[in-house]
């Protein structure tokens, strides 16, 4: 779900378009991105997709259809998975826990009550959707044998995609939450791995770190104490105080500190109006920016292992092997235009 700024970060999105990213490295934000193919690759009725033993396959039909149409468009993409959560994400865990069960309560009550009206009991099988620690092994084999890097994060995936970006390894970072901004990627873009999925019509848009800091007014650090009034997944908010609220709190909060300054006060003193409004605070602020994050990892884009990945998804989970070949083959003209492409620049 992540912070609740949505409101004020959207109105300053802008267009793009698979054509306009293509070259690009996007570190993807792989937690998010296997719960949207969990949550809508399914059946009508909202059953997820499954093999003849049962398990689900949404997410591995995600990967390969739809992650492989961006690639044959010319991304580069690095999957990016979450490390450890801070413990003071339990509470939110614990409540999203708590509402895929509801949700999956309710599916199973609706799949009886409207067995002719699928379109009921749909919205409730997606918010059932559970990104566990299988679903993780599969997406990590299955884009390994795509020869596409993955990257383990030591806490939140999304600061870790941002460290990609200020690091110079990748040059945006891809998910549908807008704590990207807040843990310091430069640029987001929203509805990628939705490109080409039918019956989507989400369109690609491009945020900007710096154009909503100047759109607002505000520095990064203050939108991340604008985030915190309103709550993350790191703390519930305050009581009350909306978006609008907040921002008027944290520019308030601005000029006070810019008079506190020119009374030469200290860190401790400017922050202890919002230390007074939230609890954890300053926790919660440093998880934001000063992010635990991982310098160990290494990018490296392989070869498509094509006989591992029918032998993966045909063989041990029943897909088509007529499609994964075509999948395949159009990977591998794309790579073969690519490096034609390479040759002529010498000539």
């Amino acid at each position: 779900m992540g912070a609740k700024i949505g409101e004020i970060i959207r109105a300053g999105s802008r267009p793009t378009s698979l054509e306009a990213l293509t070259g690009r490295v996007v570190a993807v934000d792989a937690q998010n991105t296997l719960y949207q193919f969990l949550s809508t690759i399914r059946q009508p009725d909202g059953t997820p997709l499954t093999d003849s033993a049962g398990r689900t396959t949404s997410h591995l039909s995600g990967l390969i259809y739809r992650t492989t149409h961006l690639v044959a468009k010319g991304l580069k993409l690095v999957f990016v998975f979450d490390g450890k959560p801070s413990e003071l994400k339990a509470e939110v865990l614990k409540a999203r826990a708590e509402r895929r069960a509801e949700a999956l309560r309710k599916w199973e009550e609706a799949k009886v009550l409207f067995p002719e009206e699928p379109e009921k009991s749909f919205k409730y099988a997606q918010a059932s959707a559970k990104v566990d620690a299988a679903v993780v092994e599969d997406a990590k084999r299955l884009l390994t044998y795509l020869g596409v890097p993955c990257v383990q994060a030591a806490g939140e995936g999304e600061a870790q995609a941002a460290f990609l970006v200020q690091r110079g390894d990748a040059e945006l970072v891809s998910s549908q939450d807008y704590d990207s901004l807040l843990f310091g990627a430069p640029v987001v873009v929203r509805n990628l791995t939705a490109a080409g999925a039918p019956r989507r019509k989400a369109a690609l848009e491009v945020v900007e770190l710096r154009a909503v800091e100047e759109r607002l007014g505000l520095t990064r650090e203050q939108l991340v104490d604008l985030a915190i009034l309103v709550g993350t997944d790191f703390n519930p908010g305050v009581k009350g105080v909306g978006v609008k609220r907040a921002l008027k709190l944290v520019k308030t909060q601005k000029q006070t500190q810019k008079q506190q300054t020119q009374k030469q006060q200290t860190q401790k003193q400017q922050h202890h109006a919002l230390e007074e409004l939230v609890e954890n605070y300053e926790l919660v602020r440093k998880i934001f920016l000063q992010p635990e994050v991982s310098e160990t990892y290494e990018l490296n884009w392989g070869a498509v292992e094509a006989e591992r990945v029918k032998e993966f998804l045909c063989e041990e989970h029943d897909f088509s092997v007529e499609r994964v070949s075509k999948v395949l083959e159009k990977i591998s003209q794309t790579a073969r235009q690519t490096r034609q492409k390479r040759i002529e620049q010498w000539f």
